[in-house]
């Protein structure tokens, strides 16, 4: 097999990579939190009566 060519990041990639990381994760975490709200506001009280 041939070797890996490997790419070295700049100081100034890695911390633009980081930072897109970071945006990304707390969209994700937005999502949910909306998602969790909307199915909370759809359900109403009711969600918490369920019968076993």
């Amino acid at each position: 097999m041939g070797e890996l060519e490997t790419v070295d990041l700049t100081e100034k990639q890695k911390k633009a990579r980081r930072g897109r990381s970071i945006a990304i994760g707390l969209a994700l975490v937005g999502l949910v939190v909306v998602f969790y709200v909307a199915t909370l506001v759809k359900f109403g009280p009711a969600i918490l009566n369920r019968a076993f």
